[in-house]
């Protein structure tokens, strides 16, 4: 059986290596997860694959699954095409309110992923900032207690078994009137510390950082690429994370459209640990649909709209489409999942090709054998 490893093993055998792991985030996964871990296979790297709470609980969230449905897609997949070296990581375990019933909740959705066999988690309380506090450590107060009691919980469901643990510091995306809201280097060593001192440890640090989730349009509706990630702030926070001598590294998210030139020649491998990419993938099954599902496409694009459009007056069809078709997934759950094998294995080979591209410009092709030989050792 090709199960998960757990994600601290991936993540302490390649940290401060020239190395990014990529994170996938299939919503869609016929097709995708087996393109995708074949690329991993063949290069030899590391992989994870996650899938956010917004998207998959215990209510199937936006994409109709639960996780025990997201957990057996991408077991099978790698059953199938026969690869190890992976992990199963729930992405943004997000609370927004941190009051006992928010807490309540997110621990019942953490039960749920235990039980369906994730090997990774990522708690994100970065709405809790208390921005009227002057004091740094008060400003984190709610985002610490919160992430310490849930850390804490999870690793008592885990009972003794190894996990990956990812926290987040800033919260993705968030602009004010002078553009995006960045992380501070004091910020994210009080933040890991703090955690520290309450016995949390992470791996892997969130933090804010320029990027935005899902695809980015101009004014006149135009998709448009990523560029926008801070890599100078993004190397202080690493170089302020190592000279306080705190073992934990970056995950950098909002990955899609960033040119992958970029990410070869500018990432900051070794500070970055962990690249997420989720809508990208999302993308290709939809353009792929175009031609070999154009009924299906066409139902997906007006359900679409006749939800959305109303919600975004003065919107442009495109970005209500491309920001929103996401919320299609679960009401189109069982057309998609039973698309014919032609259309699945376009989809397989598409993302098998993108794939390879990513793991190249992550430095990640041959992490695997190292992650093997990392587990050796420990046995």
């Amino acid at each position: 059986m090709n199960e998960p490893i757990p994600g601290n093993e991936m993540f302490e055998a390649l940290m401060d290596q020239d190395v990014i792991i990529m994170a996938v985030n299939v919503r869609v996964t016929p097709g995708v997860a087996e393109g995708i871990f074949r690329a991993a296979r063949d290069l030899d790297s590391a992989v994870m694959f996650e899938i956010a709470k917004s998207e998959c609980n215990v209510g199937r969230g936006y994409t109709g699954m639960c996780p025990e449905d997201y957990a057996e897609q991408i077991k099978a997949a790698a059953e199938k095409v026969g690869f190890d070296c992976w992990a199963l990581h729930a992405d943004h375990i997000t609370l927004k309110k941190g009051d006992e019933k928010d807490v309540a909740d997110t621990k019942r959705l953490i039960d749920a992923q235990v039980e369906a066999g994730f090997t990774s988690f990522a708690i994100d309380a970065s709405y809790l900032f208390d921005v009227e506090a002057e004091d740094l450590r008060v400003a984190l107060a709610g985002n610490i207690a919160v992430t310490t009691e849930l850390a804490k919980y999870i690793e008592s469901r885990m009972e003794g078994t190894p996990f990956g643990l990812e926290v987040e510091v800033g919260e993705i995306g968030k602009k004010n009137e002078q553009g995006h809201v960045l992380t501070s280097p004091e910020e994210a060593v009080t933040y890991v510390k703090a955690l520290n001192e309450n016995g949390v440890y992470p791996q892997v640090l969130a933090i804010a950082n320029g990027s935005t989730h899902g695809n980015i349009y101009d004014e006149h509706g135009k998709m448009v690429e990523q560029v926008s990630i801070d890599i100078p702030q993004t190397k202080a926070i690493a170089k302020a994370l190592r000279d306080n001598g705190l073992h934990v590294r970056i995950a950098q998210h909002g990955i899609t459209g960033t040119p992958r030139e970029l990410i070869n020649t500018m990432f900051p491998r070794g500070d970055i640990i962990k690249g997420n990419v989720g809508t990208f993938w999302q993308n290709i099954v939809l353009d792929t649909f175009k031609v070999c599902q154009p009924e299906l496409y066409k139902d997906i694009y007006d359900w679409t709209l006749e939800n959305y459009g109303p919600k975004n007056p003065g919107k442009p069809d495109s970005v209500v489409f491309g920001k929103n078709v996401k919320y299609a997934l679960k009401e189109f759950y069982d057309r998609i999942h039973g698309m014919d094998q032609e259309t699945t294995s376009t989809i397989e080979a598409i993302a098998y090709a993108e794939a390879r591209v990513f793991i190249k410009a992550f430095g990640s092709a041959g992490s695997a054998s190292k992650v093997r030989a990392a587990l050796e050792k420990k046995q």
